[in-house]
């Protein structure tokens, strides 16, 4: 088992995220002081740094398993304000992808919901070219959006017309109609750079998980989408 677990520490070192996140970390804590996650989840992105340091990889299966490694937005607060120039965040992207490529991911709430994002998001890129697009976007699941937003999106079509936008229509400026040979591209950068097969890999695991939770694959994406237990946050 111990020689095992020394594999998995080895497989982050491949990881130049990793060795370069925290190449000369002295733990002084100034990431956590710094990072607006930290404000409002239980995070603390200097503990990730010194469970990783310990190199105990016992504890590093325990974070791949956990909400911990979810919390970090990636907005790399941490990098400029570092004494040494390392970035907490960096660590957390390392350890995100040895989670999703283990199947550890599946084992926390916040993991879980790779599943809806690597759907939508994915999904908008291979079939619109934007990652995020109002045909794709409802009320129903971003409520938060509001009555007027609500309006926009029902109008979207007069909207984007007196706006000057192209919408869904060749040619130049926003959210115009993507070229089928330019999407035929995006598609095969995916299959070349192995997105394809994650994307194939999140949804096989997810599914597994599905089925152990008692939900349909449809059921368990709205759950991991919506759902959020208590203890994630400092008021919790």
């Amino acid at each position: 088992m111990k020689r095992t677990m020394e594999r998995l520490y080895d497989e982050l070192m491949k990881d130049y995220r990793f060795r370069e996140g925290m190449k000369t970390c002295i733990n002084c804590g100034t990431c956590t002081a710094i990072c607006p996650a930290a404000e409002f989840y239980r995070y603390d992105p200097r503990k990730i740094v010194d469970t990783v340091q310990r190199k105990d990889d016992a504890e590093i299966v325990a974070l791949l398993k956990s909400e911990t490694i979810w919390y970090c937005g990636e907005c790399m607060s941490c990098m400029p304000r570092c004494p040494r120039g390392n970035a907490a965040g960096l660590i957390v992207m390392a350890l995100r992808e040895l989670s999703t490529r283990l199947g550890c991911f599946v084992e926390s709430e916040r993991g879980r919901q790779l599943y809806p994002l690597s759907k939508a998001l994915n999904g908008n890129v291979l079939q619109y070219g934007y990652c995020v697009h109002p045909e794709t976007f409802t009320i129903e699941a971003h409520p938060e959006a509001g009555p007027v937003f609500a309006w926009h999106l029902a109008h979207r079509h007069q909207t984007f017309a007196r706006l000057g936008a192209p919408y869904l229509q060749p040619g130049p400026g926003a959210l115009r109609k993507i070229p089928q040979e330019d999407l035929d591209e995006l598609q095969a950068i995916y299959d070349e750079t192995g997105g394809t097969e994650r994307m194939r890999h999140i949804e096989r695991l997810s599914e597994q998980k599905a089925q152990e939770m008692g939900m349909t694959p449809e059921e368990y994406m709205q759950y991991t989408f919506e759902h959020c237990s208590p203890g994630h946050f400092n008021t919790d």
